[in-house]
């Protein structure tokens, strides 16, 4: 058996660190959504106080409350993770877009990461610290095992 080396070892936390990353992204993708419907955390919008739910924003803040709270349960993690970067992308492009061409200097900076963080879990899937693994009978490990 070959000696184990640091890499191997950092390589073994892969699984977990994607679920940690899914975990950490949800919970700040969750905040915008609140923000937008509930003003929680606090009012983001021009003028402070919440959108109606019939409006564009509305609907996306709809979006990025229900689907960022199933990505944080890890609960249907592919296809939600797929609508909510597809979100991401239209809110980009219809948004931030015609202020400019680089996201730091339009506001779409968030977007845009959200956006591909979110195209990685609709191939990768949750992670196994999720309901998506747990239903599908794999018990969360928090063991490590060697990297393939």
């Amino acid at each position: 058996m070959p000696e184990e080396t640091i890499f191997t070892r950092w390589r073994s936390w892969a699984p977990q660190l994607q679920s940690i990353l899914r975990l950490v992204t949800a919970f700040l993708f969750i905040q915008f959504g609140t923000a937008k419907l509930f003003a929680v955390p606090g009012a983001i919008l021009p003028g402070g106080g919440t959108v109606p739910l019939a409006t564009l924003l509305g609907i996306a803040g709809l979006i990025e409350t229900v689907g960022g709270s199933l990505l944080l349960l890890g609960l249907f993690t592919r296809p939600v993770a797929f609508i909510v970067s597809g979100e991401m992308a239209v809110a980009y492009f219809h948004a931030h877009a015609p202020s400019g061409f680089w996201p730091v200097l339009n506001g779409g900076h968030p977007a845009v990461q959200f956006c591909f963080v979110w195209l990685f879990f609709s191939a990768a899937g949750a992670g196994p610290w999720s309901l998506d693994a747990s239903l599908r009978g794999l018990r969360p490990s928090f063991s490590r095992s060697p990297a393939s």
